[in-house]
């Protein structure tokens, strides 16, 4: 994630800042020229400036900045269904919930990948991207809890994700050693770009040869996985546990650890924080302008990522904390994140 400066004054501001604490102006996220902008209180750019809808739920800080007729903003308006905001502690859920989504939707406009409005798509379900945001207590009575999860585009996170102890049983149940809102929205948009990517643009044969058969049945696999557990090789292959369940899976939590490193690599830079691993390849990512979402090849961001991750693991580590990157980037997870890397690579050039 870069520093941005408020246009008015030039202090450094952040992605989710709403106000400039220097010259107190409001502050807006333009997603078309991925910059922010200080609007001054009576000024003729606060008539002119147009914040997303959702601006007045205090859940959004971008601008509409497209003419876009809904009044939501690039992210917002793939928004299918959100919680009764007349609940309040729906309301914060929900707000965490956008934060999260916004630092996602970054990731996807600096990759410059394809972003179809599932509503305006057309065509076959399958077509589009959408979210619905739900509470088990919205639902019917009697029905199923809400699952985290992807269906045809549309992505469901259930929103009682958004509080720390929910969050933190459910990361503990199922064994994660990493479980958060970004965490869930880069994998489950994983299986979006499945579809878009994958099996419409590139075809299957190389996916398979990475990655193997996805048309083994998927419920089975994951009924197996959850009853027999990984099998005892499976650090040498994957990513994480919940990798070995299902070539989908494996290919989703890949694709969630490339945008891991990619967007924490450049928060990494824009604070100036490099490690000089040693010479050779890894010179290529420490020169100053260097950019990890234009980087032409996988093996700079590796050869930056992993010294950066033992360094800050051993800081956490001495303050008593749980690592910052608990995973260990195996010769053939290195080789799913390079395919990765082309997959997306190829798609911003098309």
């Amino acid at each position: 994630m870069r520093l941005f400066s408020c246009s008015l004054c030039g202090n450094t501001v952040y992605f989710d800042n709403r106000t400039c604490l220097s010259c107190q102006a409001r502050l807006g996220f333009r997603p078309s020229r991925m910059d922010m902008i200080g609007i001054e209180a009576g000024s003729q750019e606060e008539r002119e400036v147009q914040f997303c809808a959702n601006a007045v739920h205090d859940a959004c800080n971008w601008v509409v900045d497209d003419g876009d007729a809904s009044g939501l903003c690039r992210a917002c308006r793939h928004n299918l269904v959100i919680p009764d905001l007349a609940n309040p502690r729906h309301l914060d859920n929900w707000r965490r919930i956008e934060d999260a989504k916004r630092v996602l939707f970054y990731s996807l406009l600096r990759f410059a990948l394809p972003l179809a409005i599932k509503t305006e798509a057309g065509g076959d379900e399958g077509e589009g991207l959408g979210f619905q945001f739900l509470a088990d207590d919205d639902t019917p009575h009697n029905s199923a809890p809400v699952l985290t999860g992807h269906d045809k585009g549309c992505i469901t996170l259930n929103i009682v994700e958004a509080e720390d102890d929910e969050r933190e049983a459910r990361r503990v149940a199922l064994g994660e050693p990493f479980r958060t809102l970004v965490g869930h929205f880069r994998h489950e948009i994983a299986h979006y770009y499945w579809d878009v990517l994958v099996r419409i643009r590139d075809g299957l044969d190389g996916f398979r040869t990475i990655f193997g058969d996805e048309r083994e049945d998927y419920a089975a696999a994951l009924k197996r996985h959850y009853q027999q557990g990984p099998p005892q090789d499976w650090e040498s292959r994957f990513i994480s546990a919940y990798a070995s369940s299902h070539p989908w899976e494996d290919f989703a939590e890949c694709f969630a650890h490339y945008i891991h490193i990619v967007d924490a690599l450049e928060t990494a830079f824009v604070f100036g924080l490099r490690l000089n691993p040693g010479k050779g390849k890894a010179d290529l990512a420490l020169h100053e302008n260097f950019d990890p979402y234009r980087a032409e090849a996988l093996a700079p961001l590796i050869d930056a990522w992993i010294p950066l991750t033992v360094a800050v693991n051993s800081i956490n580590r001495s303050m008593g904390q749980p690592d910052f990157y608990p995973f260990v980037l195996s010769q053939p997870v290195i080789e799913k994140l390079d395919y990765i890397h082309g997959l997306i690579h190829m798609s911003s050039r098309a």
